[in-house]
């Protein structure tokens, strides 16, 4: 079997650390299957940059070869270009992209650079799978270079609708550099839907059934791969002692009420000032859950450098002193607003406390705070999803309440609902969600998208 070749903009960790993302125990499984390499950024600034020497690390199965950046390199691409231009364009917010020639330079110039890193340490028959909006225009790159290799990308949050997406300067140019990847991997049916349609509408490409693209004499597939969670594993991790330790002390604090929970990055897709006003409507409109329901909320901070995400830090603080001061009592507090963060069992344990989870992005490629929290359910006594339908996991959890993360009131009633959900009916939803999320698992959707990969190459070969 060909070996694997994976890029992403952050690499590793091989090992479960306890912190390690389930899309990261995902990758290491896909590598660790065929043998392989993980390739990307090191983490480190320098001088040299990308002109450094190449960091090589990792087990006997797969290796770990990465590069630095310069500051130029970090404050253009990473912080510029893909987090100030993409990340809120991609996200539907045009009003807090940054659009700047020199960021889009620094982009292109440190995807180029990363290209010729990896150029030398491709195999002939290596399959090459890229991930994430960092690397949109990296499979052009290597094939400027004349790599022929499978090369696959994977998006892992929204695309927009064309007429958002044509706000972004050089637009059209950027898409179609991405056809030269083989295979175009997204988060759900609408976000690959967005995609064909922009290269039909913008490029005068085809559809030709099934995902598939014609476009410039070539032809990519464009299709929904919903990323998944090792189901089990996460559900074993919820009987840890670590997990149960912080599952007998949130029932401790919580003395018998109920528990709503929240897993978030800081981030202003993540809709955090609508979720704290949706559970202050709850507390408004139905008073008696005063003294008997509490929010927590974890929302460890990311990119503290932007403006947008410290904004978001001081409006959830206000939010959270507002509702705290007009409604606490001596021995409850409505919302506890955590900044650190947890390992993951120790978030297993959290969920298996909780009786709601509230997820409600305002845009999400996927989310999988909805699949970890019902994997950590006890099957006896399971709790409820109310999910925004702006997340991917939308698609595939139709048995969640499904809310507009806009409306409070809206929020507020599935919030009641979900509180007071009869036995029954919550293991009837929690089976169906939890059977469907150990069946399209993480292996299964890293198998699905490179078998697909695999396919493409062995067509554009004959």
């Amino acid at each position: 079997m060909s070996r694997l070749v994976v890029v992403s903009n952050r690499v590793g960790p091989l090992k479960d650390t306890g912190r390690a993302g389930g899309l990261a125990v995902a990758l290491v499984d896909a590598l660790t299957e065929t043998g392989g390499l993980w390739f990307g950024w090191s983490g480190e600034v320098s001088e040299e940059g990308s002109f450094g020497n190449l960091k090589q690390a990792g087990t006997r199965k797969v290796g770990m070869a990465t590069v630095d950046m310069t500051q130029a390199d970090y404050d253009e691409f990473y912080a510029g270009y893909s987090n100030k231009t993409l990340w809120p364009v991609l996200h539907y917010r045009l009003d807090l992209a940054v659009f700047d020639r020199r960021l889009e330079d620094g982009y292109r110039r440190v995807n180029e650079r990363f290209a010729t890193r990896l150029r030398p340490l491709l195999a002939p028959d290596d399959i090459v799978w890229v991930h994430d909006y960092h690397f949109l225009p990296f499979a052009a790159e290597l094939r400027g270079m004349g790599v022929e290799n499978p090369l696959g990308f994977f998006l892992h949050i929204p695309f927009p609708a064309p007429e958002v997406l044509a706000g972004l300067p050089n637009a059209a140019t950027l898409v179609r550099r991405m056809l030269a990847y083989d295979v175009i991997g997204f988060q759900s049916r609408r976000d690959a839907a967005n995609f064909r349609r922009f290269v039909v509408e913008e490029l005068d490409g085809a559809e030709t059934g099934d995902g598939e693209l014609a476009v410039g004499g070539r032809r990519v597939v464009a299709r929904a791969f919903p990323i998944g969670i090792d189901a089990a594993g996460f559900a074993r991790q919820a009987t840890t002692p670590e997990a149960r330790r912080h599952t007998g002390r949130a029932e401790k604090l919580l003395a018998g009420r109920q528990q709503i929970i929240g897993v978030d990055r800081i981030d202003y897709s993540k809709g955090l000032p609508e979720r704290f006003r949706a559970f202050g409507r709850l507390l408004d409109d139905y008073p008696e859950n005063r003294e008997r329901v509490s929010l927590m909320q974890v929302a460890p901070p990311s990119r503290a450098e932007l403006d947008a995400y410290a904004e978001i830090r001081r409006e959830l603080e206000e939010l959270t002193g507002n509702i705290n001061g007009r409604f606490a009592d001596l021995d409850w507090t409505p919302i506890r607003y955590m900044t650190r963060s947890f390992t993951r069992r120790a978030l297993a344990g959290l969920y298996r406390a909780s009786r709601v989870a509230l997820v409600t992005p305002l845009r999400d490629g996927m989310n999988l705070v909805a699949k970890e929290y019902v994997a950590a359910q006890r099957a006896e006594d399971p709790g409820v999803v109310v999910l925004s339908r702006f997340a991917g996991a939308a698609e595939g959890m139709p048995e969640a309440l499904i809310v507009n993360p806009h409306s409070a009131e809206g929020v507020a009633a599935s919030l009641q609902t979900a509180l007071n959900m009869p036995l029954d009916e919550r293991r009837d939803r929690w089976q169906a969600i939890f059977d469907r999320i150990c069946e399209n698992d993480a292996s299964a959707w890293a198998h699905s998208f490179l078998e697909t990969l695999r396919e493409a190459g062995r067509r554009r070969a004959s």
